[in-house]
């Protein structure tokens, strides 16, 4: 018998990176900390107390584990991305713990990992009794987590451009292929955070000029361009009423489900590939359609309450849920059982690969229909060779069976999920739709998870698993999956 070889990961500088990467925690949780001292509020000492803590813990991690080697493979490529987003979110949960109105472990857990995958799911009942602080930092970690932890480290801590920094590119950003848009991984990663922090920016200005404070206006700003969803107001974006509001986070949700790489073309001045990218026509056809199906159904099921229900907000929730961000106007529910539908086909499909939305993306769908239709053509001509085009371009065989292997997981994962989920008591619709909403990264619930609910009322191993399937969702399967093949662990 062959003795099986262990692989040598080089686990000294994973503790190194992440001890880097608890240090740039600690600095975005100043933010908060600087929100409750300027608001008065208590919780500056659960902060204070999370910073120190966090930053000793970095310190320590930086100081006093020695690597005899700062090479980093393909498989600590893989490990980094997966193990600092569970990192992140134990350490982004002590505040939801030590706070003036603390939670459990589990709930604190949940709503970290929510938000820094941008999911948006929350298990708080009720959250107008949270301070500024934790208001802010909820907003952060998924302003955080939506162009990516790994990717902001790539920007600030140059060093990694040569120590896998290409696995962790491609291990984190969503998409099937990864472009480079500088010679350096480092700078195409600045490129990216240059253009994420533009458009954050702009919408907080154009909020603040509206109904909302500075401060709302800078949190749902976070929410919006990282597609994430958390809100300070217990109705979401409902609560103020506004028009201008929902106009203005719909454009800019509709930019967050926009390829990144096709927004910096854009800004070069690159608009021809803008409008000859098939996904981006894809992106706005599917909006188009699925605005028509919605009015048909509000129509067809006597919710047209004013004139804003005929076309500012389905477009705004059809925005919100196929850019996965789950900002909500009301309960969709109640427009009819085809569009809950609706909605489900969203949430499968997502926006842009590239973007900071969810889903199994758009550019996969598309890859499956001119994949099938290829399939159904050689049906009648078997000796005809036809392959898959996107942009002009001939995919590869491989790169399209890639595609087909995701879509088929995605979906057995979804029923995994579902079905374990019924195992625990929850409703059968609930349990799949719960599932399919945190492994696409969406947040929103149906049920009694739905509107005017949240996900308090699944039991503590559901949220444990909902988790899962939202850092899984978030690294789009493979990057999580591939630790649990033994072969991952062997030479």
């Amino acid at each position: 018998m062959h003795r099986i070889e262990r692989h040598n990961i080089n686990f000294p500088l994973l503790l190194r990176v992440a001890g880097w990467l608890l240090i740039i925690e600690t600095v975005f949780m100043l933010v908060p900390l600087g929100t409750c001292l300027y608001y008065g509020e208590a919780d500056w000492l659960c902060f204070a107390i999370t910073c120190g803590f966090t930053l000793l813990v970095g310190l320590c991690l930086t100081r006093l584990v020695r690597s005899s080697q700062n090479h980093m493979g393909k498989r600590e490529g893989f490990l980094l991305t997966a193990m600092v987003w569970v990192v992140f979110s134990i350490f982004g949960m002590l505040p939801f713990i030590f706070c003036t109105t603390p939670i459990s472990v589990t709930d604190a857990f949940f709503e970290a990992m929510s938000g820094f995958t941008t999911t948006g799911a929350s298990v708080l009942d009720s959250i107008s009794h949270m301070s500024h602080g934790i208001l802010m930092w909820r907003a952060l970690m998924q302003w955080i987590g939506g162009m990516g932890i790994i990717l902001f480290t790539l920007a600030v801590l140059p060093m990694l451009n040569h120590s896998g920094g290409m696995q962790m590119f491609n291990a984190e950003v969503t998409g099937i292929t990864h472009d480079k848009l500088r010679p350096r991984i480092s700078q195409t990663a600045k490129s990216l955070w240059l253009i994420y922090i533009a458009l954050t920016i702009m919408l907080m200005l154009l909020l603040w000029a509206g109904p909302m404070t500075g401060f709302e206006s800078i949190c749902h700003a976070f929410g919006a361009i990282s597609t994430g969803g958390f809100s300070t107001a217990e109705d979401s974006i409902e609560a103020w009423h506004s028009v201008y509001v929902k106009v203005v986070i719909t454009i800019f949700m509709f930019l967050g489900g926009v390829n990144f790489g096709l927004i910096f073309k854009a800004v070069s001045g690159q608009w021809q590939q803008v409008r000859c990218n098939d996904v981006f026509k894809v992106y706005v056809g599917t909006i188009s359609v699925m605005l028509v199906l919605y009015i048909i159904s509000i129509i067809g099921a006597g919710a047209v309450r004013d004139s804003d229900d005929l076309w500012i907000n389905p477009l705004f929730a059809i925005v919100s849920t196929i850019t996965s961000t789950g900002y909500s106007v009301g309960n969709f529910e109640a427009w009819g059982p085809f569009v809950l539908s609706l909605t489900f086909l969203m949430m499968f499909c997502g926006a842009c690969a590239g973007s900071t939305s969810g889903g199994a993306k758009l550019d996969r769908v598309l890859f499956l229909v001119k994949n099938c239709r290829n399939e159904i053509y050689r049906c009648v001509y078997p000796n005809s060779i036809r392959s898959v085009k996107i942009n002009g371009k001939v995919v590869n065989p491989d790169l399209v069976n890639k595609v087909i292997a995701f879509l088929c997981l995605y979906m057995i994962l979804v029923c995994i999920g579902g079905t374990l989920l019924t195992a625990m008591g929850l409703p059968p619709v609930d349990s799949f739709f719960s599932a399919f909403s945190c492994l696409s990264n969406t947040g929103l619930g149906a049920g009694v998870t739905g509107y005017g609910g949240s996900y308090s009322l699944v039991p503590d191993a559901g949220k444990w698993l909902l988790a899962l399937l939202m850092l899984i969702g978030r690294l789009e399967l493979f990057t999580v999956l591939l630790l649990f093949v033994p072969s991952f662990w062997h030479r």
